[in-house]
């Protein structure tokens, strides 16, 4: 179940919001609702993320050189002679 929240915004950030979701092809209410679910998320997910990517970029290589049928496919693997190998 949702609940109504209501807030007050001047009306040059009301234009804004307006301009913004109308770009994306969206609404003022989801905007907010996504800047609000955004404050709320545990920074660890995105840290985690960045940890994971320098991991890949670090020893992506190795793991794939050493599992060969496990390594996955790159998605420019057509432009490079050396594919399969892994995109960071």
């Amino acid at each position: 179940m949702s609940k109504t929240v209501t807030i007050r915004v001047e009306e040059q950030l009301h234009a804004l919001l307006k301009e913004r979701a109308d770009a994306e092809g969206t609404t003022v209410t989801a905007l907010i609702t996504r800047a609000a679910q955004d404050a709320v998320r545990d920074p660890r997910l995105e840290q985690a993320g960045e940890v994971f990517r320098a991991f890949l970029a670090d020893q992506g290589d190795a793991f794939d050189k050493a599992f060969p049928g496990d390594a996955p496919s790159r998605p420019d693997a057509s432009s490079r002679r050396d594919a399969p190998g892994r995109a960071a």
